[in-house]
C-alpha cells in the first residue's frame, strides 16, 4: 500500500511539472503569463485549504482573511519598515499561524453551520480591521507593494532576466517562480496527507467519536491542519501582493473566501490535483465568458450549478471514475 501511495505521489508531481513547464509554449503575451501566475498562486492556496476542508472535513468561510493578513504584512513591512521580502513573508506566516492557532482552538469545537459561521466571522473581523486601519493599510484605497527580492535579486513583472542563457521577461520569470512554488506546495501537502498526521486527519470526517476511541486526538489534529492551511494562505498572500504590486482589502474579503472554497468543492474535495483544476477553471471562466457582457454572471452561475448537479464529487474525481469505468469495460470486452 505504501509503495502504491509513493507511486501516485510521484506520478501526480511529474504530471503537474510537465503541464506547468510546457504551458509557456501556449502563452503569447504578458497578460497570459499574468493570468497563469495568478492561477499558480491561487492553486497553491487552495491546496492548503483542501487539507482542512477535503481531508479534515472542516469548513472555512473566512480563509481569505489569512491570505489578506499575509499580503498586508509583507506590504507594510517591506514598504514602511524596509524589510526584505523573504523575512517579511516568513514572519508573516508565523504570526498568521499563531493567530490561526489561537482562534482555531475554540471555533473548531463547533460543528456544521456553527463552524461555518464562526470562520465567516473571523474572516469578516480581519477584513474590517484591514479596511478601517487607514493609517497602516491605506484603507479602502489599498497600498502599494515593493517587488519581491531574494538575496539581493529583485523579481519584478517589469524586469528582464537571464536564466541559463535564456532571456526572460519579468512576467515569464514570475510565472516560473510561481510554478516552482506550486510544485513545492503540492509536494508538502502530499507528504502530509500520506503521513501519520494525514491518516489521523482522514479519520475525523467519518466519526470523531470513533477516531477518539482508537486514540486520535481530534482537537489537536484539527487545530494543526487549520494552522497549516492558514500558513499556506499567508505565504501565497505575500507572494500575490509582491506580484500584483498593489493590494486592496478585497484580498481579504468574503467574496474571495467563497471563491476559494468553491474551487475546492468544484475541483474535488480530498483531491490535491482536483482542487488545482478547480482553481484553473474558476480563474479561466470569467475570461472565457467576457464576451457575454451582462450575462457573464448568469452564465458563470449556470455552469457551476450544472457542474455540481452532474459532477457532485468534483471535476477530477468524476472524470477519473468515468475514464476508469470505460477502460474496465474495454478490458472486459477484449477478454
Amino acid at each position: 500500500m505504501f509503495k502504491r501511495f509513493m507511486q501516485l505521489r510521484l506520478r501526480d508531481l511529474v504530471i503537474l511539472a510537465v503541464i506547468l513547464f510546457s504551458l509557456p509554449a501556449f502563452l503569447d503575451n504578458p497578460f497570459h503569463y499574468e493570468l497563469a501566475t495568478q492561477m499558480a498562486i491561487i492553486a497553491a492556496t487552495v491546496v492548503g485549504l483542501n487539507l482542512l476542508v477535503g481531508y479534515a472535513g472542516q469548513v472555512s468561510l473566512g480563509h481569505a482573511g489569512f491570505f489578506g493578513l499575509g499580503a498586508y504584512f509583507s506590504a507594510i513591512m517591506t514598504g514602511s519598515y524596509g524589510w526584505s521580502a523573504l523575512p517579511a513573508l516568513l514572519v508573516g506566516a508565523i504570526l498568521v499561524g499563531v493567530i490561526a492557532w489561537i482562534v482555531g482552538r475554540p471555533i473548531l469545537r463547533l460543528k456544521g453551520h456553527y463552524l461555518s459561521m464562526a470562520t465567516l466571522a473571523v474572516g469578516f473581523i480581519i477584513a474590517i480591521i484591514i479596511n478601517n486601519e487607514t493609517g497602516l493599510t491605506g484603507g479602502p484605497d489599498g497600498i502599494p507593494v515593493a517587488p519581491f527580492d531574494l538575496f539581493g535579486w529583485e523579481l519584478s513583472p517589469f524586469g528582464s532576466y537571464s536564466l541559463l542563457g535564456v532571456e526572460l521577461s519579468g512576467s515569464q520569470a514570475w510565472y516560473l517562480f510561481s510554478a516552482l512554488v506550486l510544485l513545492l506546495a503540492v509536494w508538502l501537502a502530499q507528504n502530509l496527507i500520506y503521513s501519520q498526521i494525514g491518516r489521523a486527519l482522514r479519520s475525523v470526517p467519518g466519526s470523531e467519536v470513533a477516531a477518539r476511541v482508537v486514540g486520535v486526538n481530534t482537537a489537536k489534529y484539527k487545530s494543526l491542519v487549520f494552522v497549516i492551511s492558514a500558513i499556506y494562505a499567508s505565504v501565497m498572500g505575500s507572494l500575490y501582493a509582491h506580484f500584483q504590486g498593489f493590494i486592496t482589502p478585497a484580498v481579504a474579503g468574503f467574496d474571495f473566501s467563497i471563491v476559494l472554497i468553491t474551487m475546492v468543492v468544484l475541483g474535488g474535495m480530498g483531491s490535491t490535483m482536483g482542487v488545482i483544476l478547480g482553481a484553473v477553471v474558476l480563474k479561466l471562466l470569467p475570461q472565457l465568458l467576457a464576451d457575454f457582457q451582462e450575462l457573464e454572471a448568469v452564465m458563470f452561475g449556470l455552469i457551476l450549478m450544472l457542474t455540481m448537479i452532474f459532477m457532485p464529487k468534483g471535476l477530477l474525481p468524476t472524470l477519473q471514475r468515468s475514464i476508469g469505468r470505460r477502460l474496465k469495460k474495454k478490458a472486459e470486452g477484449q477478454a
